[in-house]
C-alpha cells in the first residue's frame, strides 16, 4: 500500500539553522530515499519551495479565486513529502521516524487511496 508522508516544520526556524545542518539533513533524506529504493519502498520524494511561493485555488459558484502566498497561519508549514510503498501503517511509521524533518517538526502519514483509470496504469 502506498503512504504519503507529509513533512511539516517551522520554515523560519529551518532557515535560521546553519547552512551545513540544512545540507546534512538533505543528504540524510537523499540517503534514506536510496535505502528505501533498495527495498522497493521508494516511489517519490521532494522538499517543497517555501510556503510564500505557493498559490491556493478555490472554485466557488463556478468562479476561480486565486490567492498567492501562505494560506494558513500555522506554526509549522508543509515542507516536503515522501511517497512510499509500505507493507502496512506500522512500516510507514518506521519510515517516518527515519525522516530528518521529524526531528524538527512532524510527519503526517496518510494512506493513498488506490483508484483505477489514472494515467500510467
Amino acid at each position: 500500500m502506498k503512504y504519503l508522508l507529509l513533512v511539516h516544520h517551522n520554515e523560519d526556524m529551518f532557515t535560521r539553522m546553519p547552512e551545513g545542518t540544512r545540507k546534512d539533513m538533505l543528504a540524510e533524506s537523499i540517503q534514506l530515499c536510496h535505502q528505501l529504493d533498495s527495498k522497493g519502498q521508494y516511489v517519490h520524494a521532494s522538499p517543497l519551495q517555501p510556503e510564500k511561493t505557493g498559490t491556493v485555488v478555490r472554485v466557488r459558484e463556478g468562479k476561480a479565486i486565486v490567492t498567492d502566498g501562505p494560506f494558513m497561519e500555522t506554526k509549522e508549514q508543509l515542507a516536503g513529502y515522501f511517497l512510499v510503498d509500505a507493507e502496512n501503517q506500522q512500516s510507514a511509521i518506521e519510515i517516518a521516524q527515519r525522516i530528518p524533518g521529524a526531528r524538527i517538526g512532524t510527519v503526517e502519514i496518510r494512506p493513498v487511496r488506490e483508484i483505477s483509470g489514472l494515467p500510467g496504469e
